[in-house]
């Protein structure tokens, strides 16, 4: 470990709730500034864009939210060149978000819990949720694409973040249709002649679901889509590819539509999961071989998993990289996701699960037993061997916590390198950028925002990724808090006032 706080400089805990909260609070203002109050130098060769997404309210006009998964999404932007930085926020001005604020009150069920104001009586048999576009960003085939896996992308503005209107990719996909929050973008794809692709997929759940694969070229045009019907009610956030599979974890879980329709509960709080049954690992092939199965069910323990970080194929294995929770958190009617009780719950780990194609075995090691979620990895290894993972991680090794540390592990080593903002930081999704022209997988830097509950606004962090024990390369300063955000991307492209 080559950083650590000295335990006498924090508390018990590392952290109080009350400065965790804080993060929690919506950030309703716009702004477009340059960042001038830094400590440290940014790196000159740091040139591009860092996207954010995430729930920038956390209540409309005053009327709470009960989950921060059905907040509106912020698009944050920051952007990097000789040795400067910008920031610019912006709202996707979704059909909901527009409506909502004009109305000044919550006119939507959430997914996650939210219901309309007035009861069951107002919510009974209303079926429609808000596309809230609030999880992911990325820069693809020259368009900004704000992510949210229940329903089709919004295409964005890069230079000024204003919302463009819902993006079809050239009528392939139709309204409503969803396109997930987590693609993965393959660098070298065997089948475009090495050229990079875009991989990504669409669910329709129910007594059955469809997934759709659906992978995109440089130019941002689907040349490849391919639909499966899978046994059972899948909720699956995330997935992971090699140059020939794609795979799913079909979490153990079963969904109750009753209380939904009544208008009782959120789809959310009607899904439950099942302890007592096996995690399936759906195993898709990308280009089927003749004589190949459509798809390969296999079975693993039960759990529970968001976000893989990486696979890859190695002799008749394919080898998933996860992090892994013994069961899904509930969400309890009328309780404030705001007095959550960490201890209570089990903790994120890093597993790593090894899948014998030939006999259909699966086994699973643990690789890391701290408190830990939101990886990345060098953007050129997705689907391939890698030897280094960033990762969002708990302050202390044993127990959950909210994320307050960046962690390096390396794979092969297995030496660990801390950086942690414990005990008034609370750290989100790490970003890796490689340096231009490396060759080395850890030559870059990683890119974090870090909600700082001392002055209740938020820095992003820059870390020499090779060396966590050199602290913090540069601190930017921001003028206010963004909210605790989900996923993002960094793009080697300039966009806005530099």
């Amino acid at each position: 470990m080559h950083f650590k706080i000295p335990e006498s400089l924090v508390t018990e805990k590392s952290y109080t709730r009350a400065g965790w909260q804080g993060g929690y609070q919506s950030l309703t203002e716009e702004f477009d500034y340059w960042i001038d109050d830094i400590e440290g130098q940014i790196p000159k060769e740091l040139k591009g864009t860092l996207f954010r997404n995430g729930p920038g309210l956390l209540d409309v006009n005053g009327q709470s939210i009960h989950h921060p998964f059905d907040g509106d999404g912020m698009i944050s932007k920051i952007t990097f060149s000789n040795g400067r930085a910008h920031f610019r926020n912006r709202f996707v001005r979704t059909t909901g978000y527009l409506a909502e604020q004009e109305a000044g009150k919550i006119l939507y069920r959430g997914t996650f819990g939210t219901q309309k104001p007035g009861g069951w009586l107002a919510n009974i048999f209303d079926f429609k949720l808000k596309n809230i576009a609030n999880t992911n960003v990325i820069y693809w085939g020259g368009k900004l694409l704000a992510l949210w896996e229940g329903s089709e992308a919004h295409r964005l503005d890069p230079d000024t973040l204003e919302t463009l209107g819902n993006e079809y990719f050239n009528g392939v996909l139709s309204a409503g249709e969803p396109f997930a929050a987590h693609p993965r973008l393959e660098n070298n794809c065997d089948q475009d002649g090495g050229a990079s692709c875009l991989v990504n997929f669409s669910i329709k759940p129910g007594l059955s679901t469809t997934i759709t694969i659906l992978e995109l070229n440089p130019a941002g045009e689907i040349v490849r889509q391919h639909a499966h019907k899978v046994p059972g009610f899948c909720f699956i956030h995330d997935f992971v590819i090699t140059p020939n599979y794609c795979i799913f974890f079909q979490n153990p879980v079963t969904f109750n539509p009753i209380p939904f329709a009544l208008g009782i509960r959120a789809a959310g709080e009607c899904i439950k999961f099942q302890p007592n049954q096996p995690t399936q690992i759906l195993i898709i092939p990308r280009t089927p071989k003749e004589g190949e199965e459509e798809i390969k069910i296999l079975e693993t323990q039960s759990g529970f998993v968001f976000h893989h970080i990486n696979a890859f194929e190695v002799g008749d294995e394919v080898l998933i990289d996860s992090i892994c929770y013994q069961d899904l958190p509930k969400v309890e009617p009328k309780s404030d996701f705001r007095q959550v009780d960490f201890e209570a719950s089990s903790p994120g780990q890093l597993w790593r699960f090894y899948l014998n194609l030939k006999n259909g075995i699966v086994r699973r090691e643990l690789i890391d037993g701290r408190c830990c979620e939101f990886p990345s990895i060098h953007p050129a290894n997705v689907g391939r061997p890698y030897r280094y993972l960033y990762i969002g991680a708990a302050h202390a090794e044993t127990g959950n916590a909210p994320l307050q540390a960046l962690l390096k592990i390396d794979l092969e080593s297995l030496e660990r390198q801390l950086w942690s903002a414990a005990p008034r930081g609370f750290v989100g999704e790490p970003i890796f950028v490689p340096r231009p022209d490396s060759e080395k997988e850890d030559d870059g830097w990683v890119l974090a925002l870090v909600y700082d509950a001392a002055d209740h606004r938020s820095d992003l962090v820059i870390l020499d990724a090779s060396d966590f024990s050199k602290g913090v390369i540069a601190r930017l300063h921001l003028k206010h808090h963004i909210p605790y955000g989900l996923h993002g991307s960094f793009t080697s492209e300039v966009f806005g006032e530099i």
